[in-house]
């Protein structure tokens, strides 16, 4: 029998503006959504760590980060 001992995913996420929208109006949506997404990580208890978090020269964000698979154990992994 096998058990999961540790999980992560490692994901590199890019918030992007929509097609045609203002910049200035776009960068505050992006940042709010990059908000609302961490946020929806700590309210579901879901634990992470942000490697690398990269505005772009056109106001995208571009976030590298490790978390919690499903609900497995996490090991050294965010250390």
């Amino acid at each position: 029998m096998k058990r999961i001992e540790a999980a992560c995913i490692c994901q590199v996420l890019h918030f992007q503006l929509k097609d045609g929208e203002e910049q200035e109006y776009g960068s505050r949506r992006v940042r709010q959504e990059v908000t609302h997404y961490k946020e929806s990580l700590d309210r579901a208890r879901t634990k992470y760590k942000i490697l690398e978090e990269t505005v772009l020269q056109d106001g995208s964000i571009r976030i590298r980060i490790i978390k919690q698979y499903n609900q497995s154990p996490v090991g050294d992994y965010l250390n």
